[in-house]
Formats: C-alpha cells, structure tokens, sequence
C-alpha cells in the first residue's frame, strides 16, 4: 500500500501554498466562460503557452460561438495549426461552438453533464470550467497533479479519477476551490516530472517521496 499524507499535515500544505499564491488562476489567457472553454479544449497535450499565443489572435477574431462558427474549421486551423491535434480541435471547436448555439442560447452551461456532451470536452476540461469560470471546488487532474498526488502521498492513485477522488475526499473544503491550481503551479515548477526542485519546495517536510533531491 502507498503511504498516505496525514489529513493534519494536508492542511499545512495547502496553508503554505495559499500564503504563497492567495487567488491561484490559470495561466490560459480567457475573457469569458466560453473563451475559457475554448482554451482548455484546446490544451489538451499542448503547453498553455502555445495556446496562449494561438488564442490570442483567434479571440480577436472569434471570441462567441457564432463568430467561431462564421470562422469555420479551415479558419480556426489557421489559428491553431502549431497546437499539436489541431485538425481534430478546429474540428471539435466548431462543433461544440453549435451545440451551444442550438441547445443552450450560446451560453456555456454550468453543468457537468452538459459540458461533457459537448465535443472535445472531457472531466478534466468540465472541472477546469466549473472550477474557474464558476467558482465550483472541483479538482482537475492533469499529469501535473496525477503526479504530485502519488510522489508526495497526498493523494495516491492509479488513474486521474482516482487522484480526483483521493484529493476531493482528503483536502480540506476552505482549500478545495484553489486545490486545483495551486498543484499544477506546485507540479509544473517545482515538482517536476524528471527533477523536482526538493531545495526549493516549501512543502518538502510534509512529502513523502522516498527520493528527495537537496
């Protein structure tokens, strides 16, 4: 069995994490629930900085489902093409861009269910958009998080869904809104997949990872 980070030092994680980061957002450049939900469609296996300077200039041009629309696959491809799978996200783009026009008045729904009807648009990318453009406490878990979950014991898991439910089990409620981003921020910088900066991470007494660089 995994060792478990203790519920009480949990708490202290997320107390040092939040005195550091007091109001976590993403870093994907959005204007609104709809460019939000366009840009974390868009990220899948793609950096947010590749996103950022592909959405940049299509959301001057498009930045509603009816102008996406008017803009068409070839059009957003335009946009898009140096994210990686980009045929298949114009494609989706476009497609959800519809579905929002025809069964929800062009507006982003704030619902799960309705999110992951929508094409192109899985868990991960429902709980960034319930989490961020709707204050909701859920927690999406990216390679970023799946692996600060299992490597510091706070959350030990398998599968993404199981580290989801691992940490909305185990962290504390006041934290579960910005859970999410303070792990990605924590995981992408300091905590990171080939060498995690042990010396630089304000969490390391409470972690777990049997092999701690210093």
């Amino acid at each position: 069995m995994p060792r478990k980070m203790r519920l009480s030092d949990i708490d202290k994680v997320f107390e040092c994490l939040s005195r550091r980061e007091p109001d976590p957002r993403t870093e994907l450049h959005f204007q609104d629930p709809y460019t939000l939900l366009v840009a974390v469609a868009l990220s899948a296996q793609a950096t947010d900085v590749s996103v950022n300077k592909a959405t940049g200039p299509l959301f001057q041009r498009a930045n509603t489902p009816e102008k996406m629309v008017a803009l068409g696959v070839e059009g957003v491809k335009s946009y898009i093409k140096t994210i990686g799978l980009f045929n298949t996200k114009a494609e989706n783009v476009i497609r959800l861009s519809r579905m929002l026009i025809d069964n929800h008045n062009s507006i982003v729904p704030e619902d799960r269910a309705a999110l992951e009807a929508l094409p192109g648009v899985g868990r991960k990318t429902a709980n960034v958009v319930l989490n961020e453009a709707f204050g909701h406490p859920t927690i999406a878990v990216d390679t970023h998080i799946f692996r600060v979950g299992n490597r510091t014991g706070m959350a030990p898991g398998k599968t993404p869904d199981a580290v989801e439910k691992e940490l909305l089990r185990r962290v504390p409620r006041r934290f579960q809104k910005g859970a999410h981003h303070w792990l990605i921020l924590h995981g992408r910088y300091i905590c990171k997949a080939r060498k995690p900066e042990c010396s630089n991470c304000a969490i390391s007494e409470y972690c777990l990872y049997k092999d701690k660089q210093f």
